[in-house]
């Protein structure tokens, strides 16, 4: 696929503090010429574009995320891929992973169907840029199927998998490791070069080091649809188990995400899962669905037929008397509630949603930091962290 626009060659001179993995640069340039990212400087070329922002930062990389704008990815139409990446990129979202929810073979044949359209014939006026399809649902623990329609889960079969890994767009895969057939599935979604991680899932921690030994490495967002000590206890009784959360924090190799929306997890839960993990093994997840950017109301999670209802109160979604149903919010929020909530630094908030992700899922020479010979995917933020413009590629989005 491409990365940039084709035909775009002015150079440009983002002028303000750079946001770098490691450090700020106050009052310096960052260059850009045909898409790329040229250097640092602490001068402007005469024959350049000065753009002018308190902040620059990288664009923004989502690896769960399920639709924004009133428009679900598992709708599995073109027009429903763009109406939710542009919704994204408004955000400051340059790089997005669409997410499965459960549901049918047929049904995630069309969602992946339509992100390989909209991947293959990527414009600037698409909005985000589709790095890739998190194979997220239907493989889930049937206790924790979340939100999702619980009709729609299943246990991991190779003759669905395998035909769906083949197509090459598939980044990021997720199984409950305690589900028939997860080993097989982790060791073939591993050699298809994909991040391999353990969701929705009620494991144990001998369950979790088998699937490590298979090649998974991440989790999916922290504290959320996880087992815990007491979910195993009610499993398996006494001694209690160690759970997915113990081995995560013991493993070094480990990543996982948290949703930072300031309505899934207290800041102490933040603050703790960046601690423990530091911001090299912590991302940034919106988890957004199809309510963001919509008035409070009553929608569908995933296919607009079979999915299942929740409601959005405009801050957060939610199904009454059961619990939270993803966000409803950007990664521009997560990234603010992050700098408010804990002890990271600015470059370390914007690392976890950017060049700590682009990491792990592959795309780090591409994406994800400010640095000479990567796309110039380059966000201007205000003081408060609020997005003022968006270059995926260099090139200004309109709104």
């Amino acid at each position: 696929m491409g990365w940039t626009s084709k035909g775009m060659k002015m150079k440009r001179s983002f002028h303000g503090e750079l946001i770098l993995p490691d450090r700020t640069v106050p009052d310096a340039y960052l260059i850009t010429e045909g898409g790329r990212i040229l250097s640092i400087e602490m001068e402007a070329p005469a024959e350049s574009e000065v753009i002018e922002g308190t902040y620059i930062a990288p664009g923004f990389v989502d690896l769960h995320v399920h639709g924004g704008a009133g428009a679900d990815y598992m709708d599995g139409t073109a027009d429903a891929v763009r109406v939710a990446n542009r919704a994204h990129a408004r955000h400051g979202t340059t790089t997005i992973f669409p997410t499965t929810t459960t549901g049918s073979t047929e049904e995630l044949a069309a969602m992946l169907a339509a992100c390989l359209e909209v991947q293959a014939s990527w414009s600037l006026r698409d909005g985000a840029r589709i790095g890739g399809v998190h194979y997220y649902g239907p493989y889930f623990a049937e206790d924790k199927v979340g939100c999702h329609s619980v009709e729609g889960r299943r246990d991991p079969k190779p003759s669905e998998y395998e035909a769906f890994l083949a197509t090459g767009l598939i980044r990021i895969a997720t199984c409950a490791a305690e589900l028939d057939g997860a080993e097989a599935f982790y060791r073939a979604a591993a050699a298809a070069g994909c991040l391999v991680t353990c969701g929705h899932s009620n494991s144990t921690w001998s369950e979790m080091a088998r699937a490590y030994a298979a090649g998974m490495r991440h989790v999916d967002h922290f504290w959320c649809a996880m087992s815990s000590v007491a979910s195993l206890r009610a499993r398996y009784g006494t001694p209690m188990q160690a759970s997915m959360e113990q081995f995560v924090l013991a493993h070094g190799e480990m990543s996982t995400e948290v949703i930072a929306d300031g309505c899934h997890l207290s800041p102490e839960l933040l603050e703790f899962a960046y601690r423990m993990k530091g911001a090299t093994r912590l991302c940034l997840v919106t988890d957004a669905n199809r309510a963001l950017d919509m008035p409070a109301g009553r929608y569908r999670f995933g296919h607009p037929e079979t999915g299942s209802w929740f409601e959005s109160d405009g801050k957060v979604g939610f199904v009454p008397g059961q619990g939270l149903a993803s966000s409803v919010v950007g990664m521009d929020e997560m990234v603010r509630v992050m700098a408010r909530d804990t002890t990271a630094s600015l470059p370390e908030v914007i690392r976890m949603a950017s060049l700590t992700p682009a990491e792990r899922v592959g795309v780090s020479d591409l994406v994800g930091s400010l640095e000479p010979g990567k796309v110039a995917d380059v966000l201007i933020l205000g003081s408060n962290l609020d997005v003022r413009a968006v270059y995926p590629g260099g090139e200004r989005l309109d709104w």
